[in-house]
């Protein structure tokens, strides 16, 4: 689904674009760098100056900043395993659910992002790409992408 608004404001054009991506792991545990469909969405919406909000539409994943690098995501796995451990008697558990560890991880990393657009360009710094976590996984989960700010001078 998209959607896209076109306003003036001070006699320049503003813009909201809206996309959703759909993404299915293989794993219950996974990342993926999403950072080519966020540019995606900035450059079907013409934005030259504002931001891309990124958000999982979820309450087991993540959407974080970091950097695209192998290590990195197993230290990441790692260090969220140590601090929300899966196989533990959680009080969510007695619902019949056996995913709290991965509702405690979305939480701490966070459940959504705002890219900031400069120049027509996402302006991310040398080493930061967009990332989607996924903690309870392997099924289809949305992730919505919204561009807002003013479209490139004509």
């Amino acid at each position: 689904m998209t959607g896209a608004t076109l306003s003036k404001w001070q006699g320049e054009m503003t813009v909201t674009h809206t996309e959703y991506l759909t993404i299915r792991t293989e794993r219950r545990y996974e990342i993926r760098d999403i950072t080519e469909a966020v540019e995606r969405v900035r450059a079907a919406a013409g934005l030259w100056d504002g931001f891309v909000l990124v958000s999982t539409m979820h309450i087991t994943s993540s959407i974080f900043v970091n950097d695209h690098e192998s290590g990195l995501w197993h230290d990441i796995m790692t260090w969220l395993e140590e601090l929300a451990p899966a196989g533990l008697e959680y009080q969510h558990h007695l619902t019949g659910e056996d995913n709290a560890d991965a509702h405690l991880k979305r939480m701490i990393l966070g459940h959504q992002v705002i890219v900031p657009v400069t120049n027509g360009a996402l302006d991310l710094g040398p080493w930061e790409r967009v990332h989607y976590g996924e903690f309870d996984g392997q099924r289809e989960k949305r992730v919505l992408l919204k561009a807002f700010g003013v479209q490139a001078p004509a």
